[in-house]
C-alpha cells in the first residue's frame, strides 16, 4: 500500500528528511518520503526477496527499503529541481563529491580549477548551512508566534509549480469550491477556470473522487470526471499534468498519485 506523500514531505523535519521516512501517527505507520510505501508498527515483515529468511520490525524494514529501492535519501534530494533546492548544477556536483569523500585534489582532477577554489566552495557552503539553520529557527518561531496566520493548502509540486501562483490559503480554497461547486463540493462543476490557483483547488477536489491504490482504465477515469463536468478530457489531462493522476505509457491503466 502506498500513501500520498505531498503533505508528509512538505511538513517533514530536517531529521525526517535525512532519514527518508516519517512516523505517521494517524495510523501508526512508517512512510517512505520518496515513494509512499508504508509499514505498520507492530507488524513483522519478511525480507524483500525471502533469500535470507530474516524478518524485520517496521522501522528496520523501512530503512532496508530505502537503501534497496532508492539507494539513499541523499541521492533523492540531490536530484530535486533547482527551484526546490536552490542549488546550481555545479553546487550539486560538488556536494555529491564531498559526500563521497573525495579529496580536494581528486575534485580538481574531475572538474578542473584549483584546490583553493574547491576549499572556497567548502567554506561558502558551510557558511550557507549556518545561515540556513538560523533562518529556519526564525521562521519556525515566527509561525509558532503568529498562530492566526492563514493556513496554506499543500499543493502537489511539479518542476514548474514553485512560485507565488501556487500559494493557496484554506480560506481561498473554500471560496473557490463554493464558487465552482454551488450545489456542494461533490456536485457538478460550473466551469473550468484559467487561473492556476483555481485550477489546483478544483483538481484536488476532483482527485478525492478516486480511490488511492486502485487501478483505473481510461474509461473509468472518464466516467468519474464526466459526472462532474462535460469536458472530462480536459480535466483528465490537467490532473496528469499537475501530478494528481499517473498512467502507463500506453494509457491502459491510471491511478491516483
Amino acid at each position: 500500500m502506498k500513501k500520498d506523500i505531498t503533505d508528509l514531505f512538505q511538513n517533514a523535519t530536517v531529521t525526517e528528511l535525512k532519514l527518508g521516512y516519517v512516523h505517521d501517527l494517524s495510523d501508526d505507520q512508517y512512510v517512505c518520503l520518496i515513494c509512499g510505501d508504508c509499514y505498520e508498527r507492530g507488524v513483522i515483515y519478511a525480507d524483500d526477496d525471502g533469500s535470507t529468511g530474516l524478518f524485520f520490525e517496521a522501522e528496520k524494514k523501512m530503512k532496508r527499503h530505502i537503501k534497496r529501492e532508492h539507494q539513499s535519501m541523499f541521492h533523492h534530494l540531490i536530484e530535486l529541481d533547482k527551484k526546490r533546492t536552490g542549488l546550481t548544477d555545479l553546487q550539486k556536483e560538488l556536494i555529491s563529491m564531498f559526500h563521497d569523500g573525495l579529496s580536494d585534489a581528486d575534485i580538481v582532477k574531475k572538474l578542473g580549477g584549483s584546490s583553493s577554489t574547491v576549499r572556497n566552495h567548502r567554506f561558502t557552503m558551510r557558511e550557507k548551512m549556518k545561515q540556513a539553520k538560523l533562518f529556519l529557527a526564525l521562521m519556525e518561531m515566527m509561525e509558532e508566534h503568529n498562530a492566526s496566520a492563514p493556513k496554506l493548502v499543500p499543493v502537489p509540486v511539479t518542476a514548474n509549480m514553485v512560485d507565488e501562483r501556487y500559494v493557496i490559503t484554506e480560506q481561498e480554497r473554500e471560496g473557490f469550491l463554493n464558487q465552482y461547486f454551488p450545489d456542494g463540493w461533490d456536485g457538478r462543476l460550473t466551469g473550468f477556470p484559467k487561473k492556476e490557483k483555481r485550477k489546483i483547488v478544483i483538481l484536488r477536489n476532483l482527485a478525492e473522487h478516486f480511490e488511492r491504490g486502485r487501478l483505473y482504465t481510461e474509461k473509468d477515469i472518464n466516467a468519474v470526471l464526466k459526472e462532474a463536468y462535460h469536458d472530462y478530457v480536459t480535466l483528465r489531462r490537467y490532473m496528469i499534468d499537475y501530478g494528481l493522476l499517473d498512467r502507463k505509457e500506453d494509457g491502459s491503466q491510471y491511478w491516483l498519485k
